[in-house]
């Protein structure tokens, strides 16, 4: 009876952690789909890969072509998160009026600063 319950719960356990997997391999094409909305799966002499329209999602990052689905759309998400960290920390994005903007936001909601004067003197 031990042998028969231990086993059900290594199943159990099993089943969560497939469904687990699924849900984050749904979750990565989620997020690549979302920024190519016509993304598909090519499938070539060099191995899979995620095409939108001519573009090979995964090559500005040289991310290679794989004997895997799931590992392609892993390296396209790859591929859309670090050109999405590029994008927002780009110099060439940044001009001088949004860094002065963003200083005195600052400033703002740290309120005054500087010497302090004292009641009674």
């Amino acid at each position: 009876m031990k042998s028969i319950t231990t086993l059900y719960f290594q199943l159990k356990d099993q089943d969560r952690f497939n469904m687990r997997e699924e849900i984050k391999k749904a979750r990565i094409k989620k997020k690549v789909l979302k920024q190519y909305p016509n993304a598909q799966v090519l499938y070539t002499d060099n191995g899979i890969q995620i095409m939108s329209g001519d573009i090979f999602i995964a090559e500005e990052f040289y991310l290679p072509a794989t004997n895997s689905e799931d590992k392609a759309w892993e390296y396209a998400a790859l591929a859309c998160k670090t050109s999405q960290q590029f994008n927002r920390t780009h110099p060439s994005r940044m001009d001088l009026s949004d860094i002065e903007s963003k200083i005195n936001r600052i400033n703002r909601r740290r309120g005054p600063r500087g010497k302090r004067k004292l009641k009674g003197n």
